[in-house]
């Protein structure tokens, strides 16, 4: 019941809604301030997949949990999440582990690209 949507009042959910999807763009764009300062590429990667985690986790409050996950891993969505999920997980991993400059940007702009395929994969025949 309390990862139910239905326990927020629906006033509650589209503040909270706001506030995450806010939050995600402005993330978004301070990574991207930030990836021209000196080593400030680690920062842009971390601020930038925070910033669409905190994005697509603005969903749960409309949605709830649990609906949510179900719907990203509806068959018609399947491939759109895995692609979405793997590039934060790429993007990452290229800055920390591999200490690869260019290949955290390239995830990025995959990031974005999985992120815009993803959203378009709830609105019928957009995809």
């Amino acid at each position: 019941k309390v990862l139910d949507a239905s326990t927020l009042s629906f006033g509650t959910r589209v503040r909270w809604f706001a506030i995450c999807f806010v939050a995600g763009i402005l993330c978004s764009f301070l990574g991207t301030a930030l990836l021209w300062l000196p080593k400030g590429i680690k920062l842009f990667a971390v601020f930038y997949t925070l910033g669409n985690i905190a994005a697509l986790a603005s969903t749960c409050f409309l949605m709830g949990p649990v609906k949510q996950l179900k719907a990203m891993f509806d068959p018609k969505r399947l491939i759109a999440t895995i692609v979405m999920l793997l590039c934060l997980i790429l993007t990452l991993c290229a800055v920390f582990w591999w200490n690869k400059k260019g290949l955290a940007v390239l995830f990025c702009i995959l990031q974005f690209l999985a992120m815009t395929w993803y959203s378009l994969s709830y609105i019928p025949f957009a995809r």
